[in-house]
């Protein structure tokens, strides 16, 4: 981190000193192309060399390739995007580096959204930083007590409480019956939400209390009417970096709609390998992809659908799209899949009635509740003694539960 900090100054620095053309381009290619082979070597190297050997015994070639222990940097996926975005606009001329080592550093290494995002441009709290010492944050530190203790209950009591039920149960999937197995996904999506909305939500309320406002990351995704509107609801800080770094620079759909779904199909697969180092989430990136261009396609079609059919249609898609992101293996979502799709006898989780409450409750602030942004966050007493008793509870959990991490942290 220090070293990819130190580079991205550096180029900053350099846009500032230098105009010609020649140098900016220079300014922009050696920093950006050493922050991508440093997460490509962290993050995906033994994958390559995994996908190697299988694609040589499946040749039937003999080819010792040797596993390295490589340690992942905690955060890299996220602060390699803030280093990127970053030399981008400033060559882009959208935003002026700052000269100000410290403050670039406060950006890139922002402690309370590193692990899981929201990605942040240095744009989106320039002002926030270079004013952190200002007096009066009575306001910013309600708000942040707020965002915080919301994004906890989402967290512990609710995420926490699925998948204390589910993840047991998929360890041994090839047990589960067709009901066991949709309580199961049904399960990991509303899980999904709740723990890396809920750590938006704490990142967002962590950052206020500093006097950091950082963006939204979630709209209710799950109210989308197409795929489209879930991307746009969905990780947003994610969706409109790949827009505006990968999508836009390719050409968007400047160039035809066959180039168009193209385009759509290389942000997507990259996209779902950004997630992770496994050919399940680059096949879930190109799932994606071609639901975008079918979308894109077929717009005319589904404007016609009545838009709470639109919805439901919009949230199995996501549902069978999860259950690829979730899976260890192409082995592992193929039999869920085909468990899901076809009648199959076998069990059903244990505490399948706390699961289906769980998933009710899930269901009920997922559609119909209010985004933690639509709320006012001024509590009357009543319910601030309520907050007071669930962060009360929430702490309890922690300290008396197992280890439950942020499902986004492997990312």
């Amino acid at each position: 981190m220090a070293l990819s900090t130190a580079v991205s100054s550096l180029a900053g620095l350099g846009f500032l000193r230098w105009d010609s053309p020649r140098a900016r381009r220079l300014c922009l290619v050696l920093p950006v192309t050493f922050d991508l082979l440093l997460l490509g070597f962290f993050k995906y190297t033994n994958f390559i060399l995994s996908s190697s050997r299988s694609l040589a015994g499946m040749l039937h070639i003999e080819l010792q390739v040797p596993v390295l222990e490589i340690v992942l940097p905690v955060g890299i996926s996220f602060y390699t995007f803030h280093t990127i975005t970053y030399i981008v606009d400033s060559y882009r001329n959208v935003i002026k580096p700052t000269r100000n080592f410290f403050e670039f550093s406060c950006y890139v290494s922002l402690f309370s959204q590193l692990v899981a995002g929201p990605i942040v441009r240095f744009r989106e709290i320039e002002k926030d930083l270079e004013h952190i010492d200002r007096p009066d944050q009575a306001e910013m530190l309600n708000d942040g007590w707020s965002f915080f203790i919301i994004g906890m209950v989402k967290k512990v009591l609710i995420a926490d409480t699925i998948a204390a039920i589910i993840n047991p149960a998929l360890e041994h999937w090839g047990q589960l019956s067709t009901a066991g197995v949709w309580l199961c996904m049904l399960g990991y999506t509303y899980q999904l939400y709740f723990d890396f909305s809920g750590y938006s939500d704490m990142a967002v309320g962590l950052g206020q209390m500093f006097g950091l406002r950082l963006p939204q990351n979630f709209n209710a995704p799950y109210r989308a009417v197409d795929i489209s509107d879930f991307w746009r609801r969905w990780h947003i800080s994610l969706s409109s970096v790949l827009r505006d770094y990968l999508f836009i620079p390719l050409g968007a759909s400047r160039r035809g709609e066959v180039r168009t779904y193209a385009n759509l199909m290389i942000t997507m697969l990259l996209g779902g390998l950004w997630h992770g180092a496994g050919w399940t989430f680059v096949i879930w990136g190109g799932y994606h992809g071609l639901l975008l261009s079918a979308t894109r396609a077929g717009a005319q079609f589904i404007q016609r659908i009545p838009v709470a059919l639109q919805i439901g249609i919009t949230f199995v898609l996501v549902v069978v799209g999860w259950v690829v992101f979730r899976s260890d293996s192409m082995t592992m979502a193929c039999g869920l899949l085909a468990r899901m799709f076809s009648w199959t006898s076998g069990s059903v989780p244990i505490g399948s009635a706390t699961l289906a409450l769980a998933l009710l409750i899930s269901a009920g602030l997922a559609h119909f509740g209010p985004t933690s942004f639509e709320l006012t966050h001024r509590w009357r007493p009543a319910p601030s003694l309520a907050f007071a008793s669930l962060l009360a509870l929430c702490l309890a959990l922690i300290y008396g539960g197992g280890r439950s991490p942020f499902l986004y942290f492997q990312f």
